[in-house]
């Protein structure tokens, strides 16, 4: 590698990072010094790291060369995880202290909520903890469904989770250090091969209902500013009274975002279960849009609005501008719905001491409004649905086995890395009319072909199969959703759901 090149390229981080303000003026040097030592160069007494903060920088094309310099001359192993690992510290180097990010914040944050959340939404870019150049090439669009429209992502930056393993993770007793991806000790962390470093993630402190909690942004991004506030202490997800408190008190806080939580349970909650934490941001999910079916009145809390959404799971709504009158009612119908069993919807709270019945909660404001929706869940498995009866069933599992958490819960659908080049290869073999039930890496995706080829006719067209296989993949996703949800879309489903709903002040 040519030595000129590298200097060069550290000259080019430093006037990033000045131009990004991650570092100022008065940092150059010392900076360039901290590049130079992680990438154990010694230029000679002619160097000085000139820099240029008028020109666009491409940092992934930077710390490409530093990375390519640093695995021929042995810095750093070649492989994407020793990659990621070493950019991420070298990024870290620009990155400004906790303390500076927390007061920036704060001062911000008296003067102007949503200036202070920009503010740090752009640190987490800037500084690359947000690897934007790799999630924007995951693919996104918005599908039209029963239930209106829905967002699909197919993600690229992340892997599919299996949901046995993701259940055996609750159980899973761990002495490493951190204990887990959302632990605070993970700010500033060097990472290891089985765990990404953290030198460029800040969390901001945020106190909810007495405890602390902190907030930082999901390095994935599935929609815009996604954040997660997670607890100061590593102990399992739980749903109770204090969850909605916390959730309705922290859009009090930023009224710009909404927050939800997992459920507490495996296969109806989120891939970490071991830590409790919350999802939310500045998006409107098309649950959000989506209308009330129906009003529905609760003795003692007729200063709350209430009503069933229209929407493919079981989702409760209510409104109101006392929030503390929200997480009482909620936390009522939680207390008639954790022992509720309903044998003709297939609902049982319990199999033995094994609990099943919980709920996925989200919190958002509505003008002076606080809204909470509460979503009802039940993870029980029987022989002929051993991954779950209100979970993605066997004929959906081509496009979407993974558990339905918050963000599918709110409309949208995450799905894995593998469809992007399935769908193109499928999308081949159905204009060329092969065969698709031969095809070995197809074959999964045979049947619902041979629905398409059967609902829409010969299809001429390359751009019009594109657009006809991105609907029906939203149309499988709502109907993943139908699966999951507890009281089904039906003239029964109703009637199973407002049987449960008079238990609730009785």
């Amino acid at each position: 590698m040519n030595e000129d090149k590298t200097l060069q390229a550290v000259n080019d981080l430093v006037s990033y990072g000045l131009r990004k303000h991650l570092i100022e003026k008065e940092d150059v040097r010392y900076t360039a010094n901290l590049l130079l030592d992680l990438m154990k160069l010694e230029p000679d007494g002619s160097y000085q790291c000139q820099v240029d903060t008028e020109k666009e920088y491409d940092l992934e094309g930077i710390l490409k060369i530093l990375l390519d310099d640093a695995v021929e001359r042995s810095v750093i192993e070649e492989g994407i995880a020793s990659r990621d690992l070493f950019d991420t510290r070298l990024m870290g180097a620009l990155t400004p202290r906790p303390s500076d990010v927390i007061h920036k914040f704060n001062a911000l944050y008296e003067k102007d909520k949503e200036a202070a959340t920009d503010y740090f939404y752009s640190l987490s870019k800037d500084s690359d903890y947000i690897r934007t150049y790799r999630v924007k090439k995951d693919r996104k669009w918005k599908a039209e469904t029963p239930y209106g429209e829905m967002d699909i992502t197919i993600n690229l930056s992340k892997p599919e989770k299996d949901p046995k393993a993701i259940a055996a993770a609750l159980n899973k007793k761990s002495d490493s250090y951190p204990k887990c991806l959302l632990c605070a000790e993970n700010e500033g962390y060097a990472g290891r091969l089985d765990h990404p470093a953290r030198e460029t993630i800040r969390l901001i402190p945020v106190t909810l209902k007495d405890a602390q909690f902190y907030m930082q942004y999901s390095p994935y991004v599935y929609y815009n500013e996604h954040c997660i506030v997670l607890s100061d202490h590593h102990h399992p997800m739980v749903i109770n009274k204090d969850t909605f408190e916390r959730l309705l008190e922290y859009v009090d806080k930023f009224p710009h975002y909404m927050l939800g939580s997992n459920a507490d349970l495996p296969i109806v909650g989120g891939s970490i279960l071991t830590h409790e934490h919350f999802q939310g941001g500045r998006y409107t999910f098309a649950m959000a849009k989506a209308p009330l079916r129906e009003e529905i009145h609760f003795p003692d809390y007729e200063d709350l609005t209430c009503g069933i959404v229209n929407w493919p799971m079981s989702v409760i709504r209510i409104d109101g501008k006392d929030r503390n009158r929200i997480a009482e009612l909620a936390d009522l119908i939680l207390q008639k719905w954790i022992p509720y069993s309903d044998e003709s919807a297939d609902i049982l709270a319990y199999s033995g001491d094994t609990r099943h019945n919980t709920i996925t909660p989200i919190a958002r404001r509505r003008g002076d409004l606080f809204e909470l929706d509460l979503v009802l869940r039940n993870n029980r498995t029987t022989d002929e649905y051993p991954l779950g009866i209100f979970h993605p069933h066997q004929e959906y599992h081509h496009i979407k086995k993974e558990n339905i958490g918050l963000i599918e819960v709110m409309g949208l659908a995450v799905l894995p890395a593998r469809l992007l080049k399935e769908m193109e290869e499928l999308k081949d073999a159905m204009m060329e009319g092969k065969d698709i039930h031969s095809i070995e890496d197809l074959s999964s995706h045979a049947d619902w072909a041979d629905e398409i080829k059967e609902k829409y006719g010969e299809i001429k067209d390359r751009s019009e199969l594109d657009s006809i296989i991105e609907k029906e993949i939203g149309i499988v996703f709502s109907k993943v959703l139908e699966n999951c949800g507890v009281f089904k879309d039906t003239e029964k489903g109703h009637a199973q759901f407002h049987a449960f709903l008079d238990t609730i002040c009785e």
